[in-house]
């Protein structure tokens, strides 16, 4: 037999001796698709009709899934408001033998999603725990960016208030990684407000919407072009990602500060006028669109940090 042949037999190959093999106790913790069915991978569906039982985000929703593929193993429920109670009875059948797999509504369980607590408990007992990896909204969304790949900084969803949602971005204004959050719809408009006043108008950053879904939409342009792009349509729907280029050095040099001390530059403009650090303060607040007490919390923090 030809090398190329014998080469092109094994996958199927490979792929019956695992489809022939039974599929160890343990925790299995099974992506889902974000979006397209299509994106289920042929090892998660062989561990989902093999395991005793599939703990569930949304029992619902994930028998949405397994009928599909014309799945029937039991489920259970296992979401943010009754995953410390559930730990506790999954791993004791986990340690019994059991073949539990974990699955959430969309994505890998723990990554923003219920599933983080179960699986450092099965850790801590002992108890086998293996990824069945898949799609990823995260990955899908920085690989057709247009951003820099190189490195990357998931920071899941940002704080619902305003105030701190602009502390939060001003502790990654520095971040020189590619910056991937969540946002829920209704807060896309705010947050892309914020991130401007933060980040600066002219950072580039891409909105990824609905991702392998029918109205799969990718919006790229700065800050100031994609606030204003969503501020003139209508509420934006669906599972949004947002992903903001990591700092250049050149802003902040041009400034004559280095990333960290940006706030004591600004500060010493307005001392050196001879401001009291209340006026200071003021004018700095006034500067970024953001409340006084906001940048009084950031000087607090940042003169710990000289002490």
């Amino acid at each position: 037999m030809a090398r190329g042949e014998q080469g092109a037999e094994e996958p199927s190959s490979t792929a019956a001796t695992e489809e022939a093999k039974p599929l160890p106790a343990g925790l299995y913790i099974v992506a889902t698709p974000i979006g397209n069915l299509e994106d289920i991978t042929l090892r998660a569906l062989r561990v989902l009709r093999s395991v005793d039982r599939i703990a569930c985000e949304d029992t619902r929703q994930t028998r949405k899934l397994l009928s599909h593929f014309g799945i029937a193993v039991p489920t259970v429920s296992c979401h943010s408001h009754n995953e410390r109670r559930r730990a506790q009875e999954l791993i004791a059948e986990l340690k019994s033998g059991a073949r539990i797999a974990l699955v959430t509504d969309a994505g890998m369980p723990g990554i923003s999603d219920p599933g983080e607590f179960l699986v450092a408990r099965a850790v801590a007992a002992g108890v086998p725990v293996t990824p069945i990896p898949g799609a990823s909204a995260v990955v899908s969304a920085l690989a057709a960016s247009g951003l820099d790949t190189t490195s990357f900084r998931f920071v899941g969803f940002s704080p619902p208030r305003t105030g701190e949602r602009r502390s939060f971005f001003e502790t990654l204004r520095a971040e020189r990684a590619t910056l991937i959050f969540y946002e829920a719809p209704h807060r896309v408009v705010e947050s892309l407000r914020d991130a401007r006043l933060i980040f600066g108008p002219e950072r580039r950053a891409v909105l990824a919407r609905e991702i392998t879904k029918i109205h799969e939409e990718f919006l790229r342009g700065t800050l100031r072009e994609l606030e204003a792009s969503c501020a003139s349509r209508d509420l934006l729907r669906g599972e949004i990602t947002l992903l903001i280029a990591g700092a250049n050095p050149a802003e902040f040099a041009a400034a004559g500060a280095a990333p960290e001390s940006d706030l004591r530059a600004a500060m010493a403009v307005y001392l050196a006028q001879g401001l009291d650090e209340q006026a200071a303060l003021k004018r700095v607040a006034r500067d970024r669109g953001v409340s006084k007490s906001e940048v009084y919390r950031e000087w607090q923090r940042e003169q710990g940090r000289r002490k």
